[in-house]
């Protein structure tokens, strides 16, 4: 079975672009964010009943990636920041979010830091409040017991000490 390696973390800090380098450096499939193709998302028009869609999508993108990768795949987010989100903007969990949370844990998590300078997205809602959520992830992800790093620095620090983690913990 191969590895499910996820970038976490607040809005802008660099998920994606980490995700995408990763997944290119080791020649692995990428599952990208399924909630910005989302209509209701794209629109900033979305309700709390959006979110069980939204990680129902996210799920059928992972199943894809699952099937067609060799040892790793890789994915730039994950049923924890839809939990978070859910959490954050709605005060509560949806109980399929919270059960892909839990079914759906990674092998490892890469923890994006706030290190990097906001950019604005249209889609982004969050960004005053980005170390408030960064410990939400933290702790959450300690409570969780998957292994996790804090990923800090430009994209090529971050590329390389991924890489490093990965080849220490999986010796490739």
């Amino acid at each position: 079975m191969p590895l499910k390696i996820v970038f976490t973390g607040p809005e802008s800090t660099g998920k994606s672009t980490a995700a995408a380098a990763l997944a290119a450096a080791l020649n692995a499939p990428l599952v990208t964010e399924y909630a910005r193709e989302y209509p209701a998302v794209a629109a900033g028009k979305y309700t709390a009943a959006d979110l069980p869609k939204i990680a129902a999508g996210q799920a059928a993108r992972e199943a894809a990636a699952r099937r067609s990768a060799a040892s790793y795949y890789i994915c730039d987010t994950s049923f924890l920041v839809l939990k978070i989100w859910y959490e954050y903007k709605f005060g509560n969990c949806h109980p399929d979010i919270r059960e892909l949370y839990l079914q759906n844990q990674p092998d490892l998590y890469f923890l994006c830091d706030i290190d990097v300078p906001w950019e604005y997205d249209p889609l982004r809602e969050n960004p005053e409040e980005r170390a408030e959520l960064f410990d939400l992830y933290e702790k959450e992800l300690q409570k969780s017991g998957v292994p996790y790093h804090i990923l800090r620095g430009n994209p090529g620090e971050r590329l390389i000490r991924a890489r490093k983690i990965i080849k220490n913990l999986h010796g490739k």
